[in-house]
């Protein structure tokens, strides 16, 4: 296996865990992206949810659940693989409220049942003691009326709370980031901007790997773990990627604090709405989705937009400001401690299509995702942020296998 060259096509969670776990099994093995560090995009700008399922509390068929389940529960133990560490003090620590707005496309009866379907498969899992807290015994219990009062405005309905956390994605980023730097076996081609991947004598045959700015090579294997552009360059390998497909570019605005805030982890659901993370009382992660949605197609590639920056990102985040904190007034206390407040955003990509505020969207689910094979190509559609590094696992167990 030793001298067998790998191309690793974005170095975000995916590409940067399934290049760590190559090399550490003896894979030569070249990371390639167009920004100047790894994990320097979408992979470090989002709210970091690892997901057990209730987002997609709109999807009847559980399919979600069920096809995120494997990987969210072993986050935690994959990534404190891969980085070396311990994840302590960098995720949340209580359950996430799942506040239900009166024009959520699921009411709270429909969201009441779904949750405990949910709760179910979680208790049942045999993995379900090893998430970032054990959930073997998983429920979701319904805030009570002077509960909801507490934390919300007038436009929520009912509230849940259910047994998700999340990570702080800007510390991990720089974790993993610093894993990679580690591994020896790993060559860091920066800067470099993928436009084409093409086999040499045949898809099982050797691949040659092109970059916008003269870049040239030739590997054994190549995996497309890119985020925003891995369709285009799927075309170039000669798959065809099936449609429905959405991409989306959404900001977010990333709050330290002064002193510490008790505002719990809270998302308002279900539909295009926001949510709030609260990763050790002074990290803030604040999102409200119609404001922060920026771009939108499916077209193979969508162009990232402008990072909003000086009265362009004040204004962005007073936008945000003016509609979180109607729904959950305690959100104000958070900006008006503000220690730093940074504007940024990323990639949204998704198989189906439609609006999110139309309760038969295909948005609602994300069951069809992981990785498609022709020959020594391997395109990944990394799904969702929480299942990267156990997909990177299996992955790689399979190239060294």
């Amino acid at each position: 296996m030793s001298g067998r060259r790998i191309a690793v096509l974005g170095a975000g969670i995916m590409g940067s865990s399934v290049a760590i776990e190559l090399a550490r099994r003896g894979f030569d093995v070249t990371l390639i992206d167009r920004e100047v560090a790894p994990m320097a995009a979408t992979s470090r700008w989002n709210e970091g949810k690892i997901h057990l399922g209730y987002l997609y509390g709109a999807d009847a068929t559980l399919a979600t659940a069920r096809h995120i389940l494997p990987g969210s529960l072993l986050f935690a133990d994959r990534a404190r693989e891969l980085i070396g560490g311990d994840l302590d003090g960098h995720t949340t620590t209580a359950d996430d409220v799942y506040l239900v707005h009166r024009e959520s496309v699921a009411p709270p009866d429909a969201l009441r049942v779904r949750f405990g379907a949910i709760s179910e498969l979680i208790r049942q899992h045999p993995d379900a003691a090893r998430y970032l807290v054990d959930v073997s015994d998983a429920r979701t219990t319904e805030l009570s009326p002077s509960e909801l009062d507490a934390l919300s405005g007038a436009d929520i309905v009912a509230g849940f709370r259910v047994p998700e956390r999340s990570i702080d994605t800007r510390w991990f980023a720089d974790r993993l980031a610093g894993a990679v730097a580690a591994e020896s076996d790993v060559t860091l081609q920066l800067g470099t901007t993928v436009v084409a991947a093409e086999p040499r004598n045949g898809v099982d045959g050797r691949w040659r790997v092109r970059g916008a700015d003269g870049y040239d090579d030739e590997f054994d294997l190549v995996v497309n773990a890119l985020w925003g552009g891995r369709l285009p360059i799927d075309v170039t390998a000669g798959l065809s990627p099936e449609p429905p497909w959405t991409h989306r570019y959404r900001n977010c605005v990333f709050v330290r604090t002064r002193t510490e805030q008790s505002l719990p982890s809270a998302l308002v659901a279900v539909g295009p709405f926001g949510d709030v993370k609260n990763y050790n009382g002074r990290d803030f992660y604040l999102s409200w989705y119609p404001v922060g949605l920026v771009a939108e197609g499916a077209e193979l590639e969508l162009a990232a937009p402008a990072t909003p920056t000086g009265a362009e990102a004040e204004a962005f985040v007073g936008r945000v400001r003016a509609a979180l904190q109607p729904v959950m007034p305690g959100i104000g206390a958070v900006l008006d401690d503000a220690e730093s407040v940074v504007v940024h955003g990323g990639f949204v990509f998704a198989r189906g299509a439609g609006a999110l505020d139309d309760p038969h969207s295909g948005l609602h689910r994300r069951d069809r995702y992981g990785v498609e094979r022709h020959g020594a190509y391997y395109s990944v559609d990394t799904g969702k942020y929480s299942t990267a590094p156990w997909l990177a696992r299996e992955l790689a167990d399979e190239l060294a296998g």
